[in-house]
Parts: structure tokens; sequence; C-alpha cells
């Protein structure tokens, strides 16, 4: 059984991905070449840090399988987690309309012990999950997890928002995506209400195709500084972290690849 209090906003963070679930592909332009082309990106990073197709790789925030179906594609081994059942049925779904054999759990990445036996060669966390984690203790019971279930050697990829920069203007919205339809356009923001690193924010998705539909999810982050993920990292087993900018990859977000000791 799943403890769900492990960390701290699981309830709220799992009824928000289970609401969204069904339109959390709405946030594209293109889902499907959205999952070609980060796994290629992925790929990239798996390689780089000497691992091929042979890897075995936890998606320890799988979502509805943007990164897991992407690699599963290419070759890999994969098998996808997250807390949102919500998520996790849409996830499937996508995968066997897609003919990939991924194994999906239900699992907190604050125990995925209580789940997974086995170790990985790769577990990633991408989409900003890990600030789900509303304090500094809930974020270390997330890195002991998620270091504890890859082998010596292997490897965390993760990516949060460049925290570094946003804590500095602390804005109270996001720059909204504009999708055109065959129909009309879709658009989707958020607005955010600071409470000290702790942000409340509202996810908004406007469908205008004649009447305007609009959908609204609310939750929480905390903003996580780089420096701060880096220490939890280096004392909680890792013996090398490395930060990649979105300017050198092409991801929208600083990714991180630490190595296990």
């Amino acid at each position: 059984m799943i403890d769900q209090k492990m960390c701290a906003g699981t309830d709220m963070t799992q009824t928000f991905y289970n609401k969204m679930a069904s339109q959390y592909d709405k946030l594209f332009f293109d889902w499907q070449e959205t999952t070609r082309q980060q796994a290629e990106l992925l790929n990239v990073i798996f390689q780089e840090n000497g691992f091929d197709l042979q890897a075995r790789i936890l998606d320890c925030a799988c979502g509805i399988g943007t990164q897991a179906i992407g690699l599963a594609r290419l070759g890999y081994h994969v098998t996808g987690s997250d807390i949102s059942t919500g998520e996790l049925a849409e996830a499937k779904r996508r995968a066997e309309d897609d003919h990939m054999a991924i194994r999906f759990e239900q699992a907190d990445f604050c125990a995925l012990s209580e789940v997974f036996s086995e170790p990985f060669d790769i577990i990633i966390s991408m989409d900003n999950a890990l600030p789900h984690m509303l304090t500094k203790d809930a974020l270390e019971r997330a890195v002991k997890s998620i270091v504890s279930r890859i082998v010596p050697e292997g490897i965390l990829v993760a990516s949060i928002r460049d925290y570094d920069r946003l804590l500095e203007e602390r804005p109270a919205y996001s720059a909204p995506y504009i999708h055109k339809t065959e129909k009309g356009q879709r658009v989707s923001f958020q607005t955010w209400e600071w409470v000290n690193d702790n942000y409340k924010f509202t996810q908004y998705i406007i469908d205008d195709e004649g009447d305007p539909q609009v959908s609204r999810f609310e939750c929480e982050y905390r903003a996580v500084r780089r420096a701060e993920l880096t220490d939890l990292l280096l004392t909680n087993g890792c013996r090398e972290v490395v930060w990649r900018m979105p300017e050198e990859t092409g991801f929208y977000q600083p990714i991180v690849v630490a190595r296990i000791i």
C-alpha cells in the first residue's frame, strides 16, 4: 500500500493531475511530436553518460507518458510511475495505442522502494515534478527515495523551472501559449500567487473554437534553486551533479544530471 502522506502536497498534486489527465496534451501544440523530440534529447544525454538501449529506465513522474512513450519508441526498456491514477490510465491508453509495452505502476516518488524492489540504471523526473515538494524536508525525502532505486554509477535526470531567475522577478503569471486549431485557437497560461518561495498557481486552458470553453486547475509549487537541489543530491548519494541549460540542450527547462556513487 502506498503511503499517500509521504511528501508534502501529495493530495493536492494527485487531485490536480487526476483532473487534468484528459486535457494535459492540450498544453502542447503537437503532443506526439513532443514525445519524439524529448526522447531524442534524453537519448543524447544518456549516451553522453555512457548508456545505450540496454539501460533500464524508470520515469518516476511519467504523467500521461510524454517521455516514457517516446523513449520506448526508441527501443529502451521503460517503466513509468506516477502518483496520479488519472494520468497513469491516460498513459496506459496512449502506450497501448502506440503498441508500446511499458510497465506502469502507481507510486509516490518519495516512497519508490514500496513499489519497486529492483534498481534502475536511469531514473528521470521531467517537467518540474520535484518542486511539487513544498518543503526542503519533503524534497530531501524525494531525493533519497529516487537515489535509492538507482544502481551505482547510474544517473538521475530531472528538469525544473529556472527558479534562480524567477525568484528575482516573482512573476504573477506565465506567458500564454497560443496554438492554432482547425476551428480556432487554444490558449493556455498560468497565474501565480507567491508566498515566500512557494506559489499557488492556476492553470487555464481556453478552447476558443466558436463558443469558448474554459478549464481551470489549481496546484502549488516551491521554487527550488539549483544550488539547493545540487547540495541535496551531493549529500544523499550522488558524486557528480551537472546542470545543462536550455541554450545548450534545446529543452525548455534546466536539466540536472546526477551520477550515483
